[in-house]
């Protein structure tokens, strides 16, 4: 999987945060990355909610997501090169000042980078993937790995054992497995397209659950 990086331009206004928050969640979940939502949101609020208190209301921003290795980056840009987060040890009664140390706790490391007049606060978290382009998705999606993999060495020879297979073999793997199966179900007496109605349908609610997690 290929995971292209976005930003986009916004204002620092607590009324943006939700949407930014959806924003990175359906995100994260295109790109098999629901695991990490959670933390990018935290992520997300309390990195805007720093601009919008030490900065001000209203300061154009700009907001990024891309992949740096097997690690999910953030970042997050305003034009306040004058007030630089500091992770504080605040007390615990404090109203505030809590905000960086929330994001250094879920987070693998995080930093601040300055760009002449503007500054970008960016954090890193980790997902567990092995590759940049690898996947997680739980116990599913490595049993599907497992048949994918055993269908592609299949079909194909004069390949290295145990090789990775390409992006585009897996997908005709994959496929494969999906008409083999529709095959046995028809052998039995089942009904193949009530089967794959309900397979998706498992999917989709699957899915949902995820992104209301």
């Amino acid at each position: 999987m290929v995971r292209k990086g976005w930003e986009i331009p916004f204002l620092a206004d607590a009324k943006e945060v939700a949407a930014l928050r959806r924003i990175v969640r359906l995100h994260l979940a295109h790109w098999g990355l629901v695991e990490v939502a959670e933390a990018a949101e935290l992520c997300v609020s309390e990195l805007v909610a720093n601009v919008i208190t030490h900065v001000g209301e209203n300061t154009p921003m700009t907001f990024a997501i891309t992949m740096n290795g097997t690690y999910v980056r953030i970042e997050v840009g305003d034009s306040g090169t004058r007030t630089l987060p500091t992770l504080i040890a605040a007390d615990e009664s404090a109203e505030g000042g809590r905000g960086i140390a929330l994001v250094a706790a879920v987070a693998h490391r995080w930093g601040v980078t300055l760009h002449g007049e503007s500054k970008v606060t960016w954090c890193e978290l980790e997902t567990g993937l092995a590759t940049s382009t690898g996947h997680t998705g739980g116990r599913r999606v490595d049993r599907a790995e497992a048949l994918i993999g055993f269908y592609g060495e299949a079909s194909l020879t004069g390949r290295a054992p145990h090789s990775r297979l390409t992006v585009a073999v897996a997908e005709e793997a994959a496929i494969d497995v999906v008409a083999d199966l529709l095959h046995w179900l028809s052998a039995h007496g089942c009904d193949p397209d009530e089967a794959l109605e309900r397979a998706q349908m498992h999917f989709e609610a699957e899915m949902a659950n995820l992104l209301r997690r």
